[in-house]
């Protein structure tokens, strides 16, 4: 019946949207959200601005911006926060030896820092990045990719940088959160549409979870894309506390803001 033919359709996109790009969901939905949020599509190559975040990064900053300036994007914005090490000197040095590296300075906090790397930013797109991770090598292909068939926002796939066991669990919890809830954590590398970052009017002025509440205001829009490049992530801070220890922080940091606490108040326990 011509009911049923409808259903069926409709099972095939949703069956289509798990696939690596979800092509036929993203055509589709993308209609509705370009309409409702007056965006329109990007019918040719975005350009995309990289910003990353960065404070006492010096060890971090290096490996970070040779993997993306060798994929050749629009530019990439560092945004230091008030680094009391050679980090701002190490990313001079990177800029004078690669056109579109600049290196600027904002208030020390993560969403102080990626709005002020946004404001300064000329791509469509924007892709915010961790200064301790590392893009894969055809990262930026997959934005462009994906943001040319449709797509607003997303993220990539996660691996913490060690062999130890636990954080293989850890990842393959991230990758369940990311593919079911479309949640992903900065660590996860975030890319979106500008004109949407705009829209929403960027990172809510956190003091921590600024990642997570970013992506709350994106899902009120669309439905993140989930790339298949991995980006990796350094493992220090699961070091530095203990696997087991950072996951129950990590846990009663979200479940204590969903019941109201105050996120400065979350912010002095988490960093301490």
């Amino acid at each position: 019946s011509r009911r049923r033919r409808r259903h069926a359709g409709t099972v095939a996109i949703g069956r289509l949207s798990d696939s690596t790009y979800g092509t036929a969901w993203l055509t589709h939905r993308a209609r509705h959200f370009d309409a409702a949020l007056g965006i329109g599509r990007l019918m040719k190559t975005p350009t995309i601005s990289v910003v990353i975040p960065a404070r006492n990064e010096q060890r971090s900053i290096v490996a970070c911006l040779d993997a993306v300036v060798a994929q050749q994007p629009h530019e990439v914005i560092v945004v230091d926060g008030g680094s009391e090490d050679a980090t701002v000197a190490t990313v001079r040095q990177s800029a004078s030896q690669h056109a579109g590296v600049i290196c600027v300075e904002a208030e020390r906090g993560r969403a102080a820092q990626q709005n002020r790397g946004a404001a300064l930013a000329s791509g469509e797109v924007l892709l915010f990045l961790h200064a301790d991770c590392e893009l894969p090598p055809d990262g930026l292909s997959q934005v462009c990719d994906v943001v040319r068939r449709g797509a607003l926002a997303g993220s990539f796939r996660h691996r913490i940088n060690s062999d130890r066991w636990p954080y293989r669990v850890i990842e393959w919890g991230d990758a369940l959160r990311q593919r079911w809830l479309r949640t992903p954590y900065g660590d996860q590398g975030i890319f979106v549409r500008r004109d949407l970052f705009e829209t929403i009017g960027g990172f809510p002025m956190a003091p921590l979870m600024e990642d997570v509440l970013l992506v709350r205001a994106l899902r009120r829009h669309t439905r993140l894309a989930v790339l298949p490049g991995v980006l990796s992530t350094s493992a220090r801070r699961w070091e530095r506390r203990g696997v087991l220890r950072q996951f129950l922080l990590n846990q009663w940091i979200l479940l204590a803001e969903r019941c109201g606490v105050p996120l400065d108040r979350l912010a002095r326990q988490y960093y301490g």
